[in-house]
């Protein structure tokens, strides 16, 4: 790939021992606090606190189930449409309607652009300037540069559009305002970077060259969801977007979705293992013990788990060669080290939300996520969980890009378990997921040409009744679960991936899946922590921006943020 076959580096470490505070965590959606401990130069405790409320639970309370998803959208302005879905399933499941067909392909449809931007937006935007130094990209000579480009992917790339890019990155650093690269952690240099020059300016060209193109993504899921951010075509029982089947509206779609794919194949993969090539020392840190999947795209029923492209399943202590099957009635919420009332762990559907905030300086109870628990057991959720699973149930389509990938950066399975390996299945998973929309649009085009144009099916509210939607989203295992009496929403619970994944202790005083992987991390400056990002990244953490509470009486909403 390069002139030379890129060394397996060792990551520096300094002999630091004390306190490390990351707060705010940025480059994600809400603010989280990480307070870790150091001794010599390795992290030896670790605490992730999330410090804002959403409480969007107690919004909800005796309202009509079929208004929940409008809410649960709102929790968030980048994984917009999966609360939506959620909360659909949800209410679908709660009154036994079965979604048609065409439906469940449209919500696969918009799912699967859903993933191809996040995972776009997360690799070039959100995680990159952890892995690249971008001032370090004009030392870079742009025609050594074109050649590994070239080298690394079938698309044509020109010395002078990177000589382009990277006169562009001088007259940013020269003026001393560097906009979207203010404050990363590579100004001044920083030993844990190990990138030559040339990978630096490719990757920094292809950051720019993604601002662009994941507005293609966002543009698919526009043309079958109605709008985006929040889409609004979902309804319990199907969907209401029948002008998306139009023949030259799903045409619209697909070269959307196919300009998406060709960054994916020819951009986005070749990166992921340019980098990867030189940070292999990663392939070992950062990993946890347990993963869970919900599975995702069904293709007959969206209740159970038992009929998704993505298969649903648990793996406990890192054995891939036993997969568990996923029992809901193993899910528990806990609360003891969580700014909430109480100590009692409870399942979702008796899930209480009463906020009860201490102080920032807490030591017992620390975040406002809640920590839940599988079999009384940390799980970290998302797209290695999801590929973990879907490997060792023999998916052909992950076990085809898996050992591709392994076998081009010549590292084992066992490398999957870390930071390294948690990037290179969102990787993996967006370019499984865009090559299989290919046959779920061309399944909805023919069942139109066959005139079957059928959307929604017909339902009753019941009086009284439960439900729960499984989502597997970008960014991990998703649920909620609902509580209906007297017609009206008597008790709603959110599960979210982040709260798997970035939650406090529970009741047992277990890590959560990302304090478990800090844990051993070494730090070459502690005053720039950048390995603490690097592992926090990798989880994609997506949190609550503020609190949203209804004053009963006037019905005006009050916004605060808790500090």
């Amino acid at each position: 790939m390069a002139d030379s076959k890129p060394q397996v580096m060792k990551t520096p470490q300094s002999t630091f021992t004390g306190p490390v505070v990351v707060d705010p965590v940025t480059r994600i959606e809400g603010h989280l606090r990480m307070v870790v401990e150091v001794e010599n130069g390795k992290i030896k405790n670790a605490w992730s606190s999330s410090q804002l409320f959403r409480g969007l639970e107690i919004i909800l309370k005796g309202r009509d189930p079929r208004d929940a998803q409008h809410f649960t959208q709102r929790s968030c302005g980048v994984c917009t449409y999966v609360h939506a879905l959620a909360s659909t399933r949800a209410v679908d499941n709660a009154v036994g309607v079965k979604v048609p067909e065409n439906a469940t392909l449209m919500r696969n449809l918009v799912m699967a652009s859903q993933y191809l931007h996040d995972h776009i937006v997360h690799f070039y935007h959100l995680h990159a300037l952890d892995w690249v130094d971008v001032q370090n990209a004009l030392k870079a000579d742009p025609v050594k540069a074109a050649k590994i480009a070239n080298d690394i992917s079938p698309r044509k790339t020109n010395a002078a559009d990177l000589k382009a890019v990277q006169d562009k990155l001088k007259a940013l650093v020269d003026s001393g305002q560097l906009g979207i690269f203010t404050n990363a952690y590579f100004l001044g240099g920083h030993p844990a970077y190990y990138l030559p020059a040339e990978v630096n300016l490719i990757a920094t060209a292809h950051y720019l060259e993604a601002l662009h193109l994941q507005v293609k993504a966002a543009r698919a899921m526009a043309i079958f969801g109605a709008k985006n951010p929040h889409t609004q075509f979902t309804v319990v029982g199907g969907c209401t977007n029948y002008d998306a089947l139009r023949p030259e509206r799903i045409a619209e779609f697909v070269s959307l979705y196919k300009e998406t794919k060709k960054f994916v194949d020819e951009v986005y993969i070749p990166d992921l293992l340019a980098v990867a090539s030189y940070y292999k020392d990663w392939a070992g840190i950062g990993g946890t013990t347990n993963f869970m999947t919900f599975g995702e795209f069904p293709t007959k029923s969206e209740f159970g788990f038992d009929d998704r492209f993505f298969p649903a399943g648990v793996i406990m202590k890192r054995d891939l060669g036993k997969v568990g099957a996923v029992d809901p009635k193993q899910i528990m919420e806990h609360v003891k080290h969580s700014w909430y009332v109480g100590d009692e762990a409870k399942h979702p559907y008796q899930g209480v939300t009463d906020p009860k905030y201490t102080s920032l300086d807490d030591k017992d109870r620390y975040s406002w996520m809640k920590a839940p628990r599988y079999m009384g057991e940390p799980m970290e959720t998302g797209p290695l969980a999801k590929v973990l699973v879907a490997y060792a149930k023999g998916h052909k389509p992950t076990v085809k890009v898996v050992d591709m990938i392994c076998k081009k950066l010549g590292v084992g399975k066992e490398a999957l378990f870390s930071t390294l390996g948690r990037t290179a299945a969102r990787g993996v998973e967006t370019a499984v997921i865009a090559a299989e929309m290919e046959a779920w649009v061309k399944k909805l085009a023919d069942n139109v040409k066959k005139g079957n144009t059928k959307l929604y099916q017909d339902w009753k509210m019941p009086d009284s009744a439960q439900g729960v939607g499984f989502v597997d989203a970008p960014r991990g295992a998703l649920s909620h679960w609902i509580d209906i009496k007297g017609g009206k929403i008597n008790n709603f619970q959110l599960v979210v991936p982040s709260t798997w994944s970035l939650g406090p202790r529970c009741a047992a005083g277990k890590l959560s899946p990302v304090e478990e992987a800090l844990i051993g991390t070494p730090i070459a400056d502690p005053k720039r922590p950048v390995e603490i990002l690097r592992t926090i990244h990798s989880f994609d953490p997506c949190i609550a921006c503020g609190v949203h509470v209804i004053q009963p009486e006037s019905n005006e909403v009050l916004s605060f943020k808790v500090l």
